[in-house]
């Protein structure tokens, strides 16, 4: 088995948990007798999978970087002739950290910025409040890193490519978004992991299709056609739905894990 098909299946792997904890929400507020019951224990469930997913997401960083790091590694060349001299760094580490953390706080504020106008682009331009969300913003946002997984595609780097696709979903839906039910419990906002029916479903589809694709470890256009029609019929889906039900099903960090698995 190739590095970049175990890399692919630890990361769909820690997908499948976000769907697990996703899902059992979900099925308890469906299931439940009295809706207010079920409401406090589905956020009680939220919170509690949301601490062992942070866990998970630790356990893996640990799996990444220190036990296990030869499966994350870059694949090398086989010809002597190919090999190039490792360049040395432009910045140092803390010049580094400090333009990280610059650029974080300047992300985060443009960021609530744009969450704050949503619903208003919403209104003037006609479109759901969720294909903006799962669709608009995820594709021009992250213009950048889809450019870079389509450059290391063509240089045939499976490995750089799944970690920019498959590796940005895990990191959103293990980290980010129990990250962000923490938080709004700290703040005492009533935040959980209940993605409804239709969300979780697009959510569940997109991993197996997903799965599905890097099972035989190999890869060529048809598959990659594939993927990128699933994109477009989840798209089309939420361009349609504007009811009120399905703009209000998942929240908008939730929303970005689905649209970042369709980037492989």
């Amino acid at each position: 088995m190739d590095e970049w098909q175990k890399q692919a299946n630890v990361n769909l792997l820690l997908l499948l948990l976000a769907l697990f904890c996703h899902t059992l929400p979900m099925m308890f507020r469906y299931t439940g007798e009295s809706s207010g019951v079920t409401a406090e224990a589905t956020l009680q469930l939220s919170r509690v999978n949301s601490i062992i997913m942070l866990i998970a997401y630790f356990a893996y960083l640990i799996f990444q970087l220190w036990t296990h790091k030869q499966f994350f590694q870059a694949q090398k060349e086989d010809d002597d002739d190919d090999l190039v001299s490792e360049e040395s760094a432009v910045i140092g580490f803390w010049s580094g950290l400090v333009w990280l953390a610059g650029m974080t706080a300047l992300t985060a504020l443009l960021s609530e910025y744009l969450v704050g106008t949503i619903e208003d682009a919403s209104e003037s331009w006609g479109l759901s409040v969720s294909f903006i969300s799962i669709i608009l913003l995820p594709f021009v946002g992250n213009a950048a890193e889809h450019a870079g997984a389509i450059v290391f595609a063509f240089k045939n780097k499976l490995d750089i490519c799944l970690g920019v696709a498959v590796g940005s979903a895990t990191q959103i839906s293990m980290f980010v978004v129990p990250l962000s039910i923490i938080l709004a419990w700290i703040m005492g906002i009533k935040m959980d992991l209940d993605l409804h029916l239709l969300g979780t479903v697009c959510f569940a589809l997109s991993i197996f299709v997903t799965a599905f694709t890097l099972q035989d470890g190999s890869s060529h256009y048809m598959k990659g056609l594939v993927l990128v029609l699933c994109y477009v019929v989840i798209g089309a889906f939420f361009f349609v739905s504007r009811s009120a039900d399905v703009q209000g099903a998942v929240n908008l960090d939730i929303r970005s894990s689905t649209a970042e698995i369709f980037r492989l």
